[in-house]
């Protein structure tokens, strides 16, 4: 039996704002774009990966999720403990230089990790922690 990743889902509260910063800021590629009613579906993903997407949804697109959920998402968002997601890249510091620039907030430069990975992290508009590994040497 092979098992392999598909989509995975991360929250974002304004769909042009994340699609400016994974396409413009990373560099991903815009797969889908879906309007349903008042809510918007885009999916993302990198060229390298044709077979991973990333749906960026919104926050509550659950239909059965309280108010109360609802709420806490709201939350969780703003203090930008909700989401978090992690890539490969092959060049750390370069990544780290790029976003930086870009204007992408910085939550840890680039560090080696004793897990054997160096990394960094940002936050994208929505809050969501995006960490970038390189293995180790």
């Amino acid at each position: 039996m092979d098992i392999k990743l598909s989509h995975t889902f991360l929250a974002v509260d304004d769909p042009d704002k994340a699609i400016a910063f994974y396409r413009d800021v990373l560099g991903l590629e815009v797969r889908n774009d879906v309007s349903y009613g008042e809510l918007r579906w885009v999916t993302v993903g990198s060229p390298a990966q044709p077979e991973v997407d990333i749906v960026l949804e919104p926050p509550t697109a659950n239909p059965t999720m309280s108010a109360d959920d609802r709420g806490a998402v709201a939350d969780l968002m703003a203090k930008g403990l909700y989401g978090r997601m992690v890539f490969w890249t092959d060049d750390c510091d370069e990544t780290f230089a790029r976003l930086s620039k870009a204007g992408a907030d910085v939550v840890q430069e680039p560090t080696d990790q004793p897990f054997g990975v160096r990394d960094c992290a940002f936050r994208d508009p929505a809050g969501n922690e995006l960490r970038f590994n390189q293995p180790k040497s």
